[in-house]
């Protein structure tokens, strides 16, 4: 009597728990379970906002490290295949030769989208009405890829749409000279064009306001520049906007007076 308990209590603890498990299951399968979960923004975690690019730019510009003749074996891959842990330095800016993605302005939209960001600067009054536009025969424009090394989700694709160099005299008068465009947005980071104004004939203040709220930059504030002889020009005003996890970005709004040539750089 006790020995067939003890077979039966023993057989219990041996089948019971496999056919507790296929209980479970068969009332599992071929059933849809909808769960909420409080994680619906998780794909958009790394996306940066305007401050942020702002920042990523202007650090992967003056902080390059390598050449880029170095790092072409890199270009072929896209930023999430590159090896990130045999990169020197903290920032990259290089050539993007496998060519915008799906979301991105093309090569052939390049040129249309410039002149459409230009035409808005001249609305605003950041640019001068009499700036042309820009033709697809007379420029050059390169996709780059501007990555933190450190932290590769940040980055970011940008165009440099440049005045080209292989037509000889070629008149730069009312002209952009360079710029870099947010190759998804479209809108201009960084310009320098030759202009018919003077410097006392702007209102810098008001155009870097402009800018800022084009680019749709936040926490804008003066800044007094350390060492004001790093400027190659007297006629300039920096501003400083927050970046990246306490960062900072540097915007310059100047004049080079003989060439009469205005520009708005980020450091």
């Amino acid at each position: 009597m006790i020995l067939g308990a003890a077979l039966l209590i023993l057989a219990g603890s041996i089948l019971g728990p496999e056919q507790l498990a296929r209980y479970k299951d068969h009332g599992m399968l071929n059933q849809i379970v909808v769960e909420e979960t409080n994680e619906s923004s998780e794909g958009y975690r790394y996306t940066l906002n305007s401050n942020e690019k702002l920042h990523l730019l202007s650090e992967c510009l003056n902080h390059q490290v390598l050449p880029e003749s170095e790092l072409s074996a890199m270009t072929r891959n896209s930023a999430s295949d590159m090896d990130y842990e045999n990169l020197i330095g903290s920032y990259s800016f290089v050539m993007n030769r496998q060519g915008p993605s799906g979301r991105e302005i093309t090569k052939e939209e390049i040129y249309e989208v410039c002149n459409r960001e230009i035409g808005m600067l001249k609305e605003r009054g950041v640019l001068p009405d009499h700036v042309k536009e820009i033709e697809a025969s007379a420029y050059d424009a390169v996709l780059y890829s501007a990555i933190d090394v450190l932290e590769p989700q940040n980055n970011m694709s940008v165009w440099k749409v440049s005045l080209s160099t292989s037509h000889q005299n070629t008149d730069k008068a009312n002209r952009l000279i360079d710029a870099y465009i947010d190759a998804v947005s479209g809108r201009i980071y960084e310009f320098y064009v030759r202009t018919e104004s003077t410097w006392a004939q702007m209102q810098p203040e008001k155009m870097v306001e402009e800018w800022g709220n084009y680019i749709g930059l936040t926490g804008q504030e003066a800044y007094e520049s350390v060492n004001p002889l790093l400027e190659t020009t007297p006629n300039y005003i920096k501003y400083r906007f927050p970046g990246i996890e306490g960062g900072s970005t540097v915007v310059t709004i100047g004049f080079y007076e003989g060439i009469n040539e205005l520009f708005i750089k980020i450091t």
